[in-house]
């Protein structure tokens, strides 16, 4: 066994595993001890329930006032008459990419951490009329993360980890995904768990896994459900894991939501 997978069977008996030094022991305790909660930014700012996962499919980040607004709300608000508008601060929607790119601009320039994100991906991808820019993507994301952009840890973790534009450095992406997770950043928390699990630490990754598996992350459940088909978890892990997830997707859940999956909102 490995001294990371060490460090999980350790845990519960409070006694510190060899071959880990007290520092990295304690950041071990500490990264599985928190981010159990999901992030204030995955609920509606207008009907405040959880949003569904995967969030982005569930609902639209509005480049005025930078909330994610549920698909219920946006529902609710086309009801109303307000198609036009954003549903949360009523500003109209931006006609074009060039308004839009101005909307972002004017966030950015208050210091808005998630505006900054979302500029950053423009430029990650060339969006927007803007020429794509990695460097300057991973100039803006350092500084929203600064700022406490849980997504910006998690795009700094992946292009980190996987070199994408810059030179591989899978510490320094393992260390955002980590910052991320520890205040309830879901996909980073479950790239943590595929990294265990890649590396053999199968019991961490488990443990990895069931934080977001409880909040509702399809994603991580069915990767609990596979290591129980190959006999590295267990039926009580496997039980515990789905019944949370049913749970947690259920309190996502309401009318409003549902009618708009059904009209496709």
């Amino acid at each position: 066994m490995s001294n990371v997978a060490a460090a999980a069977v350790a845990d519960s008996a409070n006694v510190e595993p060899a071959g880990l030094g007290d520092v990295q022991y304690l950041h071990q305790q500490q990264l599985m001890a928190n981010g159990h909660e999901r992030p204030e930014g995955d609920r509606c700012p207008i009907c405040f329930d959880l949003i569904e996962f995967p969030v982005a499919k569930h609902s639209t980040i509005n480049v005025c006032c930078m909330k994610t607004v549920c698909d219920g709300c946006i529902f609710a608000a086309r009801q109303r008459g307000m198609g036009d508008r954003c549903p949360f601060c009523r500003t109209p929607f931006p006609a074009d990419d060039t308004a839009q790119l101005a909307m972002i601009q004017k966030r950015v320039n208050k210091g808005d951490a998630e505006g900054i994100t979302f500029l950053g991906n423009k430029y990650f991808y060339g969006k927007l009329g803007l020429a794509k820019d990695v460097s300057r993507a991973i100039e803006l994301w350092t500084e929203a993360a600064e700022l406490g952009s849980l997504d910006a840890h998690h795009n700094l973790g992946a292009t980190y980890f996987t070199g994408k534009g810059v030179e591989v450095d899978k510490p320094r992406g393992i260390h955002h995904w980590q910052e991320a997770a520890m205040r309830g950043h879901v996909d980073s928390r479950r790239n943590l768990g595929t990294v265990e699990y890649n590396n053999g630490n199968h019991q961490l990754a488990t443990q990895h896994w069931m934080i977001p598996a409880k909040m509702g992350n399809e994603q991580s459940l069915n990767a609990i459900k596979d290591m129980f088909k190959d006999g590295l978890v267990t039926k009580a892990q496997y039980a515990e894991a789905l019944l949370g997830y049913r749970d947690a997707v259920e309190e996502t859940k309401s009318p409003q939501r549902e009618e708009a999956k059904r009209l496709r909102v």
